[in-house]
């Protein structure tokens, strides 16, 4: 969720600054864990994953993420595009066969794929490392460099058997991904260094095919029963999603003026799958031959803890998006994931902060600000006129530095901006007393009140990718004409009216209750139970 929502704030950000923007992504569908669920359920994957892929749609529009396509990887495009894109690799000479010994397990009478072998990583020593890699130094691993492995699925200590899988060899682009690595300024430090670091260890060859019935045919000679290694073939989604998009648009033959034009990428993904992005994806777009755009930015974070442990689907650490949505709208959580965004380090989300950032920031700080400022002004008459006073101009530099920091992709310090601007507001407002003003200097209160509707419209804009139907309620209790998320801030940004009318005051949030922490196991569970009751059956736990 925190990587769907942060991309989602950028996607609104560059809009307002005037940029086109294509937002895609999709269902991750392929792989073994998808395929034995099917089987525990006793229905096919693709019943499965249309089931939960159409859950995740509704959950996504009701966290108010607007994608310009939420595809999946069953989509035709995509296997097309992932075939073709496979072939080319093999006529280039990047793909090669070859036997290796892989773990099999004479339990469940399969080979295991990277990920269902768990074992001791042999850098770190982390007892729960998988066979692709450890979550805790991070270090790409091969199911036979673990030590004690196990089977994921029963515990069973695998053995190992021979079969053929076919590879790419990333070492032939190894000089190209290193002058893209060393040159591009836009890199992320630690995007940087964790990536340069592995490709001097050495760029090894990687299986793209897999021992697994599930997921796009590979297509090679001799491959039958193979399929394409779920990271290949999701990679590549970025690009036979823009095609799809664009498709469905009457824009297809467009798709190359995105991917080999002029235009920028950006990725948003968890501090795990660095080397997924800014080694292997660009590895293949080099390998390919064609001029593809290589990754402008990777907005990689750091791990986001949920009460000091890590999320946890199968130990039930966590919040699902379902539940949350259950527990507060989905625009509160939009600005929790901001002002929690882990971009300098682990961050930790505890209950207590939420209620802290629901109830102080939301309500007393902005909130607080809009509904004084308005309530003020119908208080007057509903209508204030120029000229403004100093506080605007003071408020400009507050909103300056917070148009910097969501250029950086700096979500959480972007909000913490728009915080200041409320704070500034409501000190504006104490020392001012404009409700004094009202009954001795109408004419001085006017200009005062000018002034803080000034700063609440800058609110309003400010807040638009981060909760546009907040922000657009601002805007429309202001009196303003038009849409604040089709504003451009280049042009709108800084341009006040002359007058601001007001004929309406509502609450632009609500506080938790008083007890929330009080009664907090019991508000989870409430909310578990509605959120079952809304998930089709195959989408359950």
């Amino acid at each position: 969720m925190i990587h769907i929502v942060s991309a989602d704030i950028y996607a609104r950000y560059l809009r307002l600054r005037g940029h086109e923007v294509i937002y895609v992504t999709g269902s991750d569908e392929h792989g073994t864990p998808i395929e034995l669920e099917a089987r525990r359920k006793g229905v096919e994957p693709k019943e499965l994953t249309t089931a939960v892929h159409k859950r995740d749609v509704e959950l996504f529009s009701a966290l108010g993420v607007e994608f310009s396509l939420y595809s999946r990887t069953e989509s035709e495009v995509h296997k097309e595009f992932v075939k073709a894109f496979m072939k080319r690799l093999m006529e280039r000479g990047f793909i090669f066969e070859q036997d290796e010994v892989l773990p099999y397990c004479e339990k469940d009478k399969m080979f295991l794929p990277d990920r269902f072998v768990e074992g001791r990583c042999p850098h770190c020593g982390y007892e729960r490392a998988r066979g692709d890699q450890c979550d805790r130094c991070g270090k790409l691993l091969h199911p036979s460099e673990l030590i004690e492995p196990r089977c994921a699925l029963c515990g069973s200590k695998p053995v190992f058997r021979l079969t053929r899988h076919w590879y790419i060899d990333l070492n032939k682009v190894r000089e190209e991904l290193l002058k893209w690595l060393e040159s591009n300024a836009e890199l992320q430090e630690n995007v940087r260094e964790y990536s340069l670091n592995w490709v001097a260890q050495g760029l090894k060859p990687r299986s793209v095919t897999r021992d697994t019935p599930w997921g796009i045919e590979a297509p090679f000679e001799g491959a039958k029963g193979k399929t394409i290694y779920v990271w290949f073939d999701a990679l590549l989604g970025y690009i036979s999603a823009t095609i799809e998009y664009l498709r469905s648009q009457g824009r297809e033959e467009e798709w190359k003026s995105w991917w080999m034009g002029g235009a920028r990428t950006l990725y948003f993904i968890g501090k795990d799958n660095i080397p997924f992005h800014s080694i292997i994806f660009p590895a293949m777009l080099l390998a390919s031959g064609e001029p593809y755009s290589l990754p402008w930015r990777i907005s990689a974070t750091e791990y986001l803890l949920y009460e000091g442990s890590h999320f946890s689907k199968s130990r039930r650490v966590g919040i699902w998006v379902d539940e949350a949505l259950e527990i507060a709208p989905g625009e509160y959580w939009r600005w929790v994931i901001a002002r929690l965004r882990p971009e300098g380090g682990d961050q930790n989300f505890t209950w207590s902060e939420f209620y802290r950032i629901v109830n102080s920031e939301l309500n007393d700080d902005i909130g607080n600000y809009v509904n004084r400022t308005l309530s003020l002004i119908v208080r007057g008459g509903g209508v204030v006129v120029r000229p403004g006073e100093e506080v605007v101009e003071e408020a400009k530099a507050i909103a300056e530095r917070a148009v910097k920091e969501f250029d950086n992709i700096r979500l959480k310090a972007a909000t913490e901006q728009v915080l200041e601007l409320a704070r500034l507001g409501n000190k504006y407002l104490n020392e001012r007393e404009p409700w004094h003003l009202l009954k001795s200097n109408r004419e001085e209160a006017m200009r005062v009140l000018w002034s803080a509707a000034s700063l609440a419209k800058m609110i309003s804009h400010l807040l638009a990718p981060v909760m546009p139907n907040a922000a657009g309620k601002l805007w429309s209790m202001l009196g303003l004409e038009g849409d604040v998320n089709k504003a451009i801030w280049d042009e709108e940004l800084f341009r006040f009216p002359a007058q601001y009318k007001v004929s309406r005051v509502e609450p632009l949030f609500s506080k938790l209750p008083p007890d929330f922490l009080e009664r907090l196991d019991e508000i989870i569970e409430e909310a578990r139970k509605r959120a079952m009751e809304k998930r089709p059956p195959l989408a359950r736990d």
